[in-house]
């Protein structure tokens, strides 16, 4: 298995619309480890690990993102993997 860890910043209408529990069931979907934080600039922070297919479908999930998000941006940096287990949302 092909092991990826990505650190992600999501910016755009991505706080207050239910983006981090959104993002704690798909990753849950998809097999994803890591964690969502909101962040002081509105933005949203993302750990995600996992296979290389689950973590690219994670990005693209988090492009997309909740309902009633508006995603403007996804800055993404590849980390190494650090074997997490599980995904929570952080406050």
């Amino acid at each position: 298995m092909n092991l990826r860890r990505v650190h992600v910043i999501v910016r755009g209408r991505v706080q207050g619309v239910y983006f981090r529990e959104y993002t704690r069931r798909q990753a849950q979907t998809l097999g994803i480890s890591g964690w969502v934080r909101n962040l002081p600039d509105r933005s949203v922070e993302v750990e995600i690990e996992g296979d290389s297919a689950g973590v690219e479908a994670m990005l693209a999930w988090l492009h997309r993102g909740s309902p009633m998000s508006a995603v403007n941006a996804v800055e993404t940096v590849e980390e190494e993997v650090r074997g997490e287990q599980g995904f929570v949302v952080r406050h």
